[in-house]
């Protein structure tokens, strides 16, 4: 074991790549167990942890969120939203909020909402009359809510690292918990917006809003092809997300009629870059799996949480804890493939329920978007409000309060995580 921990750290430190430290941390792990016969298995983990069937929807996800950006419907959502908010107070604001939700369910992506979103609200906020890092905020903070409600990349990658709990119950598992993320931060929304007296917008016509409506509609169904067809059974996972990219393109060429070929050409390659990244981590991360699995590391990490505490509640909030400091120097997904072959055996052998501790697991390492110093989607809305990253910090605090209320509301019942699952 010792060679392994010795490998990881000092690679981290050096800065290395998260796969390269993943791939060479299990095999440092595998040579000290078994000598050069364990590293026959190397190649075959690595192949494993990449060909599951499951793994082809995280592409066409990623190119769905991409046609969407690239064809122009943020700007549809945006006016639906508009208008559903109307003359109160700070509504630019919630509309930010708001269109996170519709969002989320189209790309499951934090940094790809903050892209789209903060591209167009982050400067007509300016324009009203909000404080530039606030815009930046609250645009970061909200892009969290995208892979929490599914469809999420995320998720998929859970369920394929720890194959104990299904895709379509983690999907499920997420919808209370993005809604709640939402509702919160919208309570801080409407309360910044009172006390800094942020400006009003003019009513919406009827007439207006009706149209808004229209003209989103047809990429409000994005959602439901998805979720109802796994949700209903009617479909894959797999096969949801294809016709989703599909219909993208349907809606973009046809409907919208602002979806070109060099468009869906650039689409493609951003998906070919993203989708690359996330297959090389999820194939090192096998090696790691393998290693933590043959070596006892989780029933360690069993025995180091107990020693703290025997009250579940108290346990849950401590691996919380372990999971925001992770958070603060590394990625989601990098962090996701890094701790969960450790932390997930490690719960489960004190009895909390897998798919409970799993959304909890994804909503905290989330919320490592918007935590210092990594927290990309908050460099990214502040590269676009152009404020000093550390502004950008300071007017995120409020919404700080917002996201420890939903861990510990998540953490003291369960119920709100299982509880749509249990109705499949």
């Amino acid at each position: 074991m010792t060679p392994a921990i010795i490998a990881f750290i000092v690679l981290l430190f050096i800065g290395a790549p998260v796969a390269v430290v993943m791939a060479m941390s299990g095999l440092a792990g595998g040579f000290a167990m078994g000598g050069e016969r364990m590293l026959g298995i190397i190649a075959d983990r690595m192949f494993s942890g990449v060909s599951g069937f499951l793994l082809i929807a995280v592409p066409y996800f990623i190119f769905t969120a991409e046609l969407m950006n690239q064809g122009g419907l943020t700007h549809k959502l945006i006016a639906f939203n508009n208008a559903l908010f109307g003359r109160v107070r700070g509504s630019l604001s919630h509309v930010n909020i708001s269109v996170s939700v519709f969002f989320a369910g189209l790309t499951g992506a934090a940094v790809t909402d903050t892209v789209a979103i903060g591209k167009i609200m982050i400067p007509e906020m300016k324009k009203q009359g909000y404080d530039a890092e606030y815009a930046a905020a609250v645009t970061a903070c909200s892009s969290i809510i995208g892979p929490i409600i599914p469809p999420s990349v995320v998720m998929v990658v859970y369920a394929t690292l720890l194959r104990d709990i299904s895709v379509i119950d983690l999907f499920a598992g997420g919808i209370i918990p993005g809604l709640l993320m939402a509702l919160a931060l919208l309570g801080v929304s409407f309360f910044l917006a009172w006390k800094r007296n942020y400006p009003k917008q003019a009513p919406t016509p009827l007439k207006v809003a009706l149209m808004s409506f229209v003209l989103a509609l047809p990429a409000l169904v994005v959602p439901l092809i998805i979720l109802g067809g796994i949700l209903s059974g009617l479909t894959t996972i797999t096969e949801a997300s294809g016709f989703a990219a599909v219909y993208a393109i349907v809606i973009g060429t046809v409907f919208y009629r602002n979806l070109t070929w060099r468009k869906i050409w650039d689409a493609l390659v951003t998906t070919v870059r993203f989708s690359g990244v996330v297959f090389f981590l999820l194939a090192t991360s096998a090696v790691l799996g393998w290693f933590v699995t043959r070596s006892g590391i989780a029933r360690d990490a069993a025995s180091i949480i107990t020693t703290f505490s025997d009250v579940a509640f108290l346990q849950l909030m401590l691996v919380c804890l372990l999971l925001l400091v992770i958070g603060t120097v590394m990625d989601v997904l990098p962090a996701l493939v890094v701790i969960a072959p450790v932390l997930v055996p490690a719960m489960i052998q004190l009895g909390f329920d897998p798919l409970h501790f799993a959304i909890l697991m994804i909503v905290v390492l989330n919320i490592s978007n918007v935590t210092p110093p990594v927290g990309m989607t908050l460099m990214t809305a502040a590269r676009i409000a152009e404020v000093p990253y550390e502004r950008a910090i300071v007017a995120s605090l409020p919404f700080y309060v917002s996201f420890l209320v939903v861990i510990v509301l998540l953490a003291a019942f369960p119920v709100l995580s299982t509880w749509i699952p249990s109705l499949l």
